[in-house]
């Protein structure tokens, strides 16, 4: 599976490149915004050094490693915004306000001024029992993070489990373990 983003409101879509045979070009429609555009399937630009670092290109698009989905967090409706449902990665994830050109991996589609573009983190890991781990910080915020109604310092690092209530700004948010429900 491969993630892209829309270049027009930065959605991410994703597609089984295997199913394409390398060089064909997709015509792709993004769900939001209902912008068009192509990529060339499996053309990889050539880096400019020989670093094996360098990410591989599609027309433009940077190709995103999926990481397992470890959780998620239900984003409840508020005045600015309907209810989300936002992964949550294995690794750091950084939450704040979708804007376009910010680099977080966790984006809130809100008009809310009071959430920051990177409001607050949650690593999401795996411990040596085997069992899923979430420890939260703040970004660190304009507005500041809470945890079930209690504010969270800057060098604070807490660790969070399944029910937890987080609120940035004017938007609560509830921690799930595993993967979100695909609805028909």
């Amino acid at each position: 599976m491969k993630r892209i983003r829309c270049p027009k409101c930065d959605e991410p879509i994703l597609f089984d490149d295997s199913l394409y045979t390398p060089g064909r070009t997709l015509v792709f429609e993004c769900p939001d915004c209902h912008k068009q555009f192509k990529i060339r399937v499996g053309v990889k630009k050539a880096p400019v050094t020989p670093d094996a670092s360098t990410p591989n290109l599609f027309d433009g698009q940077e190709e995103e490693e999926e990481k397992p989905i470890l959780g998620y967090l239900v984003v409840i409706e508020n005045a600015f915004h309907l209810r989300q449902e936002i992964p949550l990665h294995e690794g750091e994830n950084t939450i704040g306000r979708h804007v376009r050109g910010t680099n977080i991996n966790a984006p809130i589609k809100t008009v809310d001024p009071s959430v920051d573009t990177t409001h607050c983190r949650i690593t999401a890991k795996i411990n040596k029992q085997g069992r899923v781990q979430f420890i939260l910080r703040d970004g660190p915020s304009g507005t500041g993070t809470f945890l079930m109604n209690e504010i969270l310092g800057d060098r604070d690092r807490v660790t969070i489990e399944e029910g937890a209530i987080i609120t940035i700004g004017a938007t609560t948010m509830i921690l799930h373990e595993g993967e979100p429900e695909e609805e028909e």
